[in-house]
């Protein structure tokens, strides 16, 4: 079940966002895996959907907002003990239902995240507002960048609504 998360639930996204960051140990990248998750002012500030799972808590969430007239994905987590379950696409599907182009920054190399998207019907987009991408968008890109994030290492998606779609 997909619903919008409830505001008590904001702090246990966190701690799923932190347990969803561990596997990027296993690819070299220590410093992706102790980031701090959103904060609870970031995460509020967004639509944010859940998954939840047989307990009746949520497994994993996708927070979305505007960027440039694009619903923009800030963040997509699934807690490591429901990985694999195809829930991050069932949560990437219900935010790409809508009539808008859907965007989200994600890094090249690793395996679960531009290859990921891919599959899932992304396609890159240049890196700079000079060769196509929003001025939102390389806006995020810049602050990533600001946080230590190398642009070399990351791209930026856009998944076109349904009725633009090859």
């Amino acid at each position: 079940m997909i619903r919008l998360a409830q505001p008590a639930e904001l702090p246990y996204l966190q701690e799923i966002e932190i347990a969803s960051g561990e596997p990027f140990r296993d690819v070299g990248m220590p410093e992706i895996a102790d980031d701090d998750p959103m904060s609870l002012e970031d995460l509020a500030s967004h639509d944010v959907w859940v998954a939840i799972g047989e307990q009746g808590l949520p497994v994993a969430f996708i927070a979305v907002g505007d960027v440039d007239g694009a619903t923009h994905v800030h963040q997509v987590c699934v807690h490591p003990s429901h990985a694999r379950q195809g829930i991050g696409a069932a949560l990437i599907e219900h935010v790409t239902r809508g009539e808008r182009a859907v965007t989200l920054t994600t890094f090249r190399d690793v395996p679960w995240n531009q290859p990921y998207y891919e599959r899932l019907g992304f396609r890159a987009m240049t890196e700079t507002s000079v060769d196509g991408t929003s001025p939102g968008l390389a806006e995020i890109m810049r602050e990533e960048a600001s946080r230590g994030l190398d642009p070399a290492t990351r791209v930026a998606m856009v998944l076109l609504p349904a009725q633009e779609r090859p």
